[in-house]
């Protein structure tokens, strides 16, 4: 897999709370959301945010972050969606944020060094779905947000993370571009429904997925009918996926790619 990042296997859990406690983060190119999830990944309390800011370079972010974390209780172990490609647990575009300040960066590690927790991290749309899927089949995930994210799944397994926003999918238009939250305020809610059509079935054709999940921001506003094959799912998943991190099942991924820190 080549969008993973880990920085420790988790410690001893908090003996005080129900089993160990995940603070979930979601870095977007419109919000930085952040919240602890039980072991069940249901939210324990308040969700909080703050808008992300531009320029977001890593030394504005991570501090906002930690902002974020210390303004909820005690948690064991740190989850993160990020909104770009992941390879060998460093960040490696970071299409909506600027890839220029944040090629190379160690995101997992910055956090694991202000927060002393460990820390795993997946692109932001691998996250959210996998607090979607059924685990069963061919399954893929999308998210309409400040830009278009795309995840692919397997019986429940990760596939290679694919770019696929900065693929091309209409007049020399990247699926960012096209679907993003700038075309949605350019051409208006009819034609980028339509375009959402278009990119449904190229998807389908490319993939060939037995369900389509469709989450992100924008995506809570579709009003067409969607075909059997495809749903919307709540952008609240992108905070409770956090939690499928941690999965034993994930564990031998984040092992090959991780970057060991001692606690």
């Amino acid at each position: 897999m080549n969008d993973l990042a880990s920085t420790a296997d988790p410690g001893a859990p908090d003996a005080s709370a129900p089993g160990p406690v995940t603070l979930a983060i979601d870095i977007g190119g419109s919000n930085l959301k952040a919240g602890l999830l039980d072991r069940d990944g249901a939210m324990m309390g308040k969700r909080v945010k703050v808008a992300t800011m531009h320029p977001s370079p890593p030394d504005k972010v991570v501090p906002a972050l930690v902002g974020l974390a210390k303004q909820l209780g005690p948690y064991d172990r740190i989850s993160v969606g990020f909104p770009g490609l992941i390879k060998n647990a460093v960040v490696q575009t970071a299409p909506n944020l600027g890839t220029k300040d944040w090629a190379g960066f160690d995101l997992a590690g910055a956090l694991h060094d202000q927060l002393n927790k460990p820390v795993r991290m997946l692109n932001d749309a691998t996250v959210q779905g996998l607090g979607v899927i059924s685990g069963h089949g061919l399954e893929c995930v999308i998210t309409l947000g400040t830009g278009f994210g795309f995840a692919l799944y397997q019986d429940g397994r990760l596939a290679p993370q694919l770019e696929m926003s900065q693929h091309v999918i209409r007049k020399e238009m990247t699926y960012d571009e096209y679907l993003g939250v700038e075309a949605l305020n350019k051409v208006g809610m009819k034609q980028w429904e339509r375009r959402v059509e278009r990119a449904v079935a190229q998807l389908r054709a490319v993939v060939n997925f037995d369900m389509l999940y469709i989450g992100g921001g924008s995506a809570q506003k579709l009003t067409l009918k969607l075909p059997k094959d495809a749903k919307v799912v709540p952008n609240t998943a992108g905070i409770t996926g956090g939690v499928r991190l941690w999965d034993s099942k994930l564990d031998i991924s984040f092992a090959k790619r991780s970057s060991t820190k001692a606690e």
